[in-house]
């Protein structure tokens, strides 16, 4: 049997995306150690999440978009399509942002040259899919490893204070805007296009599993889920842990990736600096290669089409590069992104939850009451946090 690692980490890159970035360090910029606790809750889910997206690709044999299509119609197929389509635009357009952002912090390049650079790079690695999975997935984990150096050696030297961030585990929030960014943080970790991308990935790995096999591969998955999911909330912690020991009240501009650039500079050294820019630059190349696969994967499932890897990055690449080219400011971009991806969490997250609850579907690994409750409480929680993002974010 082949190994059951790899999968979950692929899927991991979409929990430290540019648009991670933005709301961690602007959640401690503005709050300190407050938010603390958003971070661990955050991964939390988003481990139970990805498990039970993988375990639909195990037992069932299935992708989640395959499984919505085979259980609609055609109509309702299109409609659930183009919202899919309308969020992998907005993911790609802060992964491809943050790119282009990194890319003018390093070397001062315009936005749309960035943007487009970003955009060739994310071609490049999608070759690696050509060549085999296993390749994709090793050069995809290298850049994970860059983006987690990156972001954990900034926050070491940093010198964070344990105890306030320990206090910052128990929830709580401090105004209005505290909740839009616990909900940004939130909406930013749970990503649509991870939740469709797992449960093909282990599909394309494992093929059909011989009924013997589903306890192993389902046991050597909760391992790379947890694993990849421990490695991703480590870095999104050392994001927030950075910012609230290096940028809370030092004044001018953090909300934005660049001014907290500035402001990390000025505080920690050039070293921390460049570190913080390499570990934007090599999450924006690997969340918007995986962001093309995953939309790749949403489009073949949903209407059976397949539309060659590196015509796609192209075709997605245009509103990206056309957002940058009239202007409009990066740091906005990337948070109106985050509102358009947190209407596609519900479309994604209710129909997983249903479909591993159903026993004509996942046989004997159905889910267990206990857990399907969790995963609803879940789902709730989730849906509920991203319409009061969308509500204040409009008001």
């Amino acid at each position: 049997m082949r190994s059951t690692v790899g999968p979950a980490f692929v899927a991991a890159i979409a929990y430290v995306d540019p648009g991670n970035v933005a709301s961690n360090v602007s959640a401690g910029a503005r709050f300190g150690y407050l938010l603390v606790w958003v971070v661990v809750t955050a991964n939390a889910m988003a481990g139970l999440v990805q498990f039970l997206s993988a375990k639909l690709g195990i037992v069932a044999g299935i992708s989640l978009p395959e499984a919505v299509r085979a259980r609609t119609c055609r109509p309702v197929r299109l409609l659930y399509w183009g919202q899919a389509e309308i969020v992998a635009v907005a993911t790609d357009l802060a992964e491809v942002v943050g790119g282009a952002i990194a890319l003018n912090l390093l070397f001062g390049l315009p936005l749309v040259v960035g943007g487009v650079i970003t955009g060739v790079v994310s071609m490049a690695l999608l070759v690696f899919q050509d060549r085999g999975e296993r390749w994709f997935e090793r050069a995809i984990i290298g850049l994970l490893a860059v983006v987690a150096v990156g972001f954990v050696v900034s926050a070491v030297v940093a010198r964070p204070a344990p105890q306030e961030a320990a206090a910052g585990l128990v929830p709580a929030f401090a105004g209005a805007d505290s909740v839009v960014l616990a909900a940004a943080m939130l909406g930013a970790t749970v990503m649509p296009h991870a939740v469709y991308l797992h449960s093909g990935l282990v599909r394309d790995r494992f093929g059909p599993v011989r009924s013997g096999d589903h306890r192993r591969l389902l046991w050597g998955t909760r391992i790379d889920v947890t694993s990849s999911m421990f490695i991703a909330g480590v870095v999104n912690m050392s994001m927030l842990l950075l910012a609230a020991s290096a940028l809370q009240g030092s004044g001018g501009d953090v909300e934005s990736i660049s001014g907290a650039h500035a402001a990390v500079t000025n505080a920690l050294g050039g070293g921390v600096g460049l570190l913080f820019a390499i570990g934007l630059l090599a999450s924006g190349f690997a969340s918007s290669s995986v962001g093309a696969y995953a939309g790749a994967m949403i489009m073949d499932g949903l209407l059976q089409r397949r539309v060659p890897l590196v015509l796609r990055r192209m075709i997605t690449l245009v509103p990206a590069v056309a957002v940058l080219a009239a202007g409009v400011d990066p740091s906005r971009a990337l948070i109106v992104s985050q509102v358009v991806l947190s209407f596609g969490i519900p479309f994604a997250l209710i129909p997983l939850v249903r479909f591993t609850s159903d026993a004509t579907l996942m046989g004997q690994w159905v889910n267990r009451r206990g857990v399907t409750g969790v995963a609803m409480l879940v789902v709730a929680v989730i849906v509920v946090l991203n319409i009061v993002l969308i509500y204040l974010t409009v008001a």
